[in-house]
């Protein structure tokens, strides 16, 4: 269905939008009823079902005057699927609910599910259904489904004794949002990071395969993700600073902002690597050991650096 440029969804209307969203979505073959029933269903044929959902609030978690609707699309999918990839699995299928003003440009939205459904196709994951309505701020809900063929793989299981390794980028989104909040566009590598992160989307399941003992996908700061393994699995971890190279363009901002650039590694989010603690000698090819974990404080689990607390930023905190 096609909309004059400048239609609103009010013009639009809620099913002429859905009519336009759903064309948009392909289907896999595990799909056997996909949007426009009450409710989808779906085809599995082995192992485990895994099921997540987050929320998006403009204001909060994206500003449209910092990223496009196919940004906003691309991050929504992004960390959904990356919660598939940190319990070891692969997503299959998506819904999407989407809470908008009437005023929203349909083009936005359109562009929007266009960027959704190119991140989930680097999965081959479907979006099977959702839901639409009218709200005074732009609010976008996804749940997510997925499979793992092994046991899934938690953040309670890690050991004394395992090493604690990461796998993929790390702190660039948190450059980026610290430039885009200070009204700047460069470094711009650091900005498209923030914009549309590049989940390792394989590197999930490699870990599980190779045994895995606890991993989480780092969306809020990776020592506050630390922080659940440790506190699930009742466990200290020690993360070393000499593991992590500072990227050039994290020590431009560093250097610009006066901030030391390991705070972005350390506390930044939104980038979705994976963290993970294996047996020592089990870390998998592509996976960096950048600490270790050791029997529980006498004050309790406790996530240090170095051997000490830290005492910069952890991570974000929606309360």
């Amino acid at each position: 269905m096609a909309f004059p440029p400048d239609a609103t969804l009010a013009d639009a209307g809620e099913f002429g939008l859905i009519s336009a969203l759903t064309d948009l979505f392909a289907q896999g073959p595990h799909v056997l009823i996909g949007p426009g029933d009450d409710a989808a269903v779906l085809r599995v044929k082995t192992g485990h079902v895994v099921v997540s959902t987050d929320l998006m609030v403009e204001g909060r978690h994206f500003r449209r005057d910092w990223a496009s609707a196919s940004d906003v699309g691309h991050r929504a999918a992004a960390q959904n699927l990356s919660d598939i990839n940190a319990m070891g699995g692969r997503a299959t299928s998506l819904t999407i609910g989407l809470a908008a003003p009437a005023d929203l440009p349909v083009a936005w939205a359109l562009e929007f599910a266009q960027g959704f459904a190119d991140e989930c196709a680097l999965v081959g994951a479907s979006v099977v259904g959702g839901d639409l309505t009218r709200s005074d701020q732009l609010v976008i809900a996804v749940t997510v489904l997925g499979a793992c063929t092994q046991a899934p793989v938690v953040r309670s299981g890690a050991e004394p004794g395992d090493v604690v390794a990461i796998f993929g980028r790390q702190g660039w989104a948190a450059g980026g949002l610290a430039v885009l909040g200070r009204g700047f566009r460069s470094p711009r590598v650091l900005v498209e990071a923030y914009r549309r992160p590049e989940p390792p989307y394989d590197a999930g399941a490699v870990a599980a395969e190779a045994g895995a003992t606890a991993m989480i996908d780092i969306s809020d700061g990776l020592l506050a993700d630390a922080g659940h393994i440790a506190e699930d699995s009742g466990v200290s971890m020690d993360i070393f600073r000499s593991a992590f190279d500072v990227a050039e363009p994290l020590q431009a901002v560093g250097s610009a902002l006066g901030a030391d650039p390991l705070q972005f590694i350390l506390g930044g989010g939104d980038d979705h690597a994976l963290l993970a603690t294996f047996p020592a000698g089990s870390v998998p090819e592509g996976w960096h050991v950048i600490g270790e974990v050791a029997e529980a404080a006498d004050d309790g689990p406790r996530v240090t650096v170095d051997g000490a607390a830290y005492d910069g930023p952890t991570g974000w905190t929606h309360f």
